[in-house]
């Protein structure tokens, strides 16, 4: 199974040299790369991170620290509007079983607006997003905490877990009847 985790940027750098995405964050994003760490013991983990320079950028990716950090709903559009991330993680996210989504309500907004995802999201979000995830047949969790929160992460590991267990065993039974 495999699952892409999406966060935004964090006013905390850990570095003042080039490295990658998801090494230069520190603060708020911590806790979604621990959470990645943990999901790496039972499935194929990507890590990316929007951007207030660069738009949507895999964890891997090399960049440097900047100023321009996105932290509310004005610059949320305006980062849109000048990289069209959305449209970015719409493209990237097609191969992946799942997608994780930890950002802010109106950056949420606008990944849902601009139809960000071709597969089944897993969140922690708004309320107001609750009604959208059930109708998707998606899973929507109450934000509680910095991103995740400790019984949410528990929760959607345990999530995470049954749909990778289910996925090896139809492709056990695939393999066996060709």
């Amino acid at each position: 199974m495999r699952v892409l985790v999406i966060t935004n940027d964090s006013t905390v750098f850990l570095s003042e040299r080039v490295c990658s995405a998801k090494d230069i964050f520190g603060g708020r994003v911590t806790e979604v790369k621990n959470f990645c760490n943990r999901l790496s013991k039972i499935c194929d983990v990507s890590f990316g991170i929007i951007s207030g320079r660069f738009g949507f950028v895999p964890g891997e990716y090399t960049i440097m620290r900047y100023d321009n950090i996105t932290d509310t709903p004005e610059a949320y559009h305006e980062l849109q509007q000048r990289k069209d991330y959305a449209s970015v993680i719409n493209s990237v996210s097609r191969p992946f079983d799942r997608i994780l989504v930890f950002v802010p309500k109106a950056m949420m907004a606008i990944l849902l607006d601009n139809d960000a995802f071709p597969r089944k999201v897993i969140s922690v979000t708004d309320q107001v997003f609750r009604e959208h995830f059930t109708m998707n047949g998606w899973s929507w969790y109450r934000r509680s905490g910095a991103r995740i929160g400790k019984e949410n992460a528990d929760m959607i590991f345990n999530e995470i877990k049954a749909a990778a267990k289910e996925s090896a065993n139809a492709d056990r039974i695939s393999a066996a009847h060709p």
